[in-house]
């Protein structure tokens, strides 16, 4: 699965999100990563975790927000040039990479850089790496770091305080009264 769908479907499937924060939330079998990590808010009590809302809908309201992402991607980009289209792509990929930052910390898996030789032991069952290619007996492999892949080091997006009419709006309307 390509970054771009599993992010879609985390950002639209509330039971693919809950799968997925329920793996970021579950107790790391791996090492730590080698960055040091804000440790994520301690869950909280079965009932207070009743939300109106899923979080997937509130971060693409945060990516919307701040980035105005929605927008962009449901705008028709035929009639402007490359030019209009690539000075629109850089607020939009500041801020919500902004969004990103701030609510899950991104790192790479891996810190080498892609295209370097990379030596891989058990750590390539774990989940951790995709093994591509002539793919031996698993315990050890050398090959080129296609992708150094990527990391949550934290999961803070934030706690949804509206109500429940409200829960699924991403955007509201905007009307201007004169």
């Amino acid at each position: 699965m390509g970054r771009i769908s599993l992010a879609w479907q985390v950002l639209t499937s509330g039971a693919f999100a809950a799968k997925v924060i329920g793996l970021l939330e579950a107790p790391p079998s791996l090492p730590a990563p080698a960055a040091p990590t804000k440790s994520a808010t301690p869950p909280k009590p079965a009932s207070a975790q009743k939300h109106l809302r899923n979080d997937a809908v509130t971060l693409l309201a945060a990516l919307q927000r701040e980035g105005r992402l929605i927008d962009f991607l449901k705008e028709p980009i035929d009639d402007y040039s490359d030019a209009q289209v690539g000075a629109a792509v850089r607020d939009i990929h500041r801020d919500c990479s902004g969004v990103l930052e701030r609510q899950f910390a991104i790192r790479p898996v891996l810190e080498q850089p892609e295209g370097s030789q990379v030596t891989i032991g058990a750590d390539a069952r774990t989940g951790r790496i995709k093994l591509t290619g002539k793919i031996g007996d698993g315990k050890q492999a050398s090959g080129t770091l296609i992708h150094h892949g990527w990391l949550v080091t934290k999961s803070e997006v934030p706690v949804w305080t509206g109500d429940s009419e409200a829960a699924s709006i991403v955007a509201p309307a905007e009307v201007e009264v004169q």
